[in-house]
């Protein structure tokens, strides 16, 4: 597949071949580890043209291979672009000839439970003197110090802990799981910022460093201002289902054809859903005047909007909040998304060809890099060892009678 992308120093456009392209190309990474909390800083990675090695044990699969509402397409999102290989971290070959891959790469990311790298002689310690710019990515759920640091640690205990699972859902019920992983995938998305950070100070000092980002803290680094709320004023937010207390109006609001968002919550926005309402008085009245009044005021707002929008379709309410300048929006499923002319335009899901899913689309590259796009070349390997010939014998340079010695010896 070829794109076009536009140079600087040519008026002309080239076409291009994407995957010499991307902002990471030129580095290598060891992807240990497994789930999402490692994988997903590896996929992030290698969207941007890092070439990825993702280490499997020989008998135990990555579970993510199984994941999935319906079929397993978890696994082709969060190891696409990447090799795949098998190696037992178990066994001293196993870690010996990790350390030849250290040896040849430039990070080495891994979600285990602190302290299993050690035990397996593979610490940062030893790593380095192997390859002294090497940047080690450890990804866990309360960090690699503290007192719980060697707890076994999820991505749903850790947005407890950091404060978001208190926040989700409505104050009727129990704390709410978003939908998504969303502890792993912060840590992870955390993981790829150090990682490019340490990058930066190695280019310009040549050492590598560890970067060590822990699920809650990852969590907690998206908590606004909940910490200093209670610290300086003794306030402890709570759930608030829809609204953010005190910002009006921002809700959901009820239509013929489903709820949709409105977000009108700054006086100039609000005066523009008064006129779009047909009631333009609203803007001027004490009770609505400004951002304190609406807040004080919440409830019997969002009611009033909702009596307007409840006699309405969505379309129709949609319409009068694009003509007046009124942030507005559906609730997106999948379906939405698939037929959204702006997820189209900018190419936010793409198909991705897979010699199993014949309609396998997902979502594409972010964020968008006008000069060094990244690009998904193809989705995760369906077998397990997919790589193993081109690492340990490209790479390495492990012939192919000592790679089959090493299968039988359960080290590959």
């Amino acid at each position: 597949m070829r794109q076009e992308i536009s140079c600087d120093d040519e008026k002309e456009r080239a076409l291009v071949d994407p995957a010499q392209f991307g902002a990471l190309k030129g580095l290598r990474m060891i992807e240990l580890g497994q789930l999402i909390a490692g994988p997903f800083c590896g996929q992030l990675m290698a969207d941007h043209g890092t070439e990825v090695i993702k280490v499997e044990a020989p008998d135990r699969e990555d579970p993510m291979r199984k994941w999935g509402q319906n079929a397993p397409l978890w696994w082709p999102v969060v190891s696409r672009n990447k090799k795949c290989i098998t190696l037992n971290l178990r066994v001293k070959e196993g870690q010996d000839l990790l350390k030849k891959l250290v040896k040849e790469s430039d990070f080495l990311l891994e979600n285990f439970r602190p302290g299993t790298m050690e035990k397996w002689g593979l610490g940062y310690d030893e790593l380095k003197k192997i390859n002294p710019g090497l940047i080690m990515i450890r990804v866990s759920g309360y960090g690699q110090t503290g007192p719980e640091s060697s707890k076994a640690g999820y991505g749903s205990i850790g947005e407890a802990m950091g404060g978001m699972r208190n926040l989700a859902g409505d104050p009727s019920t129990p704390p709410s799981r978003i939908g998504l992983s969303i502890g792993d995938s912060l840590a992870a998305t955390f993981a790829c910022l150090g990682a490019l950070l340490a990058l930066r100070h190695r280019d310009m000092t040549g050492e590598g460093q560890v970067v060590d980002s822990a699920i809650y803290e990852s969590v907690l680094a998206m908590m606004e201002s909940v910490v200093p709320e209670y610290t300086q004023t003794g306030f402890i937010r709570q759930r608030t289902g829809s609204i953010l207390p005190k910002v009006a109006p921002s809700n959901a609001y009820p239509t013929r054809d489903g709820d949709i968002l409105i977000g009108a919550n700054q006086d100039s926005v609000f005066g523009r859903l008064c006129e779009a309402m047909g009631r333009p008085e609203l803007a001027s009245d004490p009770r609505y005047v400004d951002h304190h009044s609406r807040g004080e005021h919440q409830e019997e707002l969002d009611d009033l909007i909702a009596d307007w929008t409840r006699t309405k379709s969505a379309q129709e309410v949609l319409d009068l909040m694009d003509k007046h300048a009124v942030p507005a929006g559906k609730i997106f499923t999948a379906a939405d998304m698939m037929e959204n002319e702006q997820f189209k335009a900018r190419e936010a899901i793409v198909k991705v060809d897979h010699p199993q899913f014949d309609k396998l689309y997902m979502q594409n590259v972010a964020p968008k890099l006008s000069r060094t796009p990244g690009h998904i070349n193809w989705a995760g390997p369906t077998e397990m060892a997919a790589h193993n010939a081109e690492i340990y014998g490209d790479l390495l340079g492990i012939s192919p009678g000592e790679q089959q010695v090493l299968k039988e010896k359960g080290v590959i």
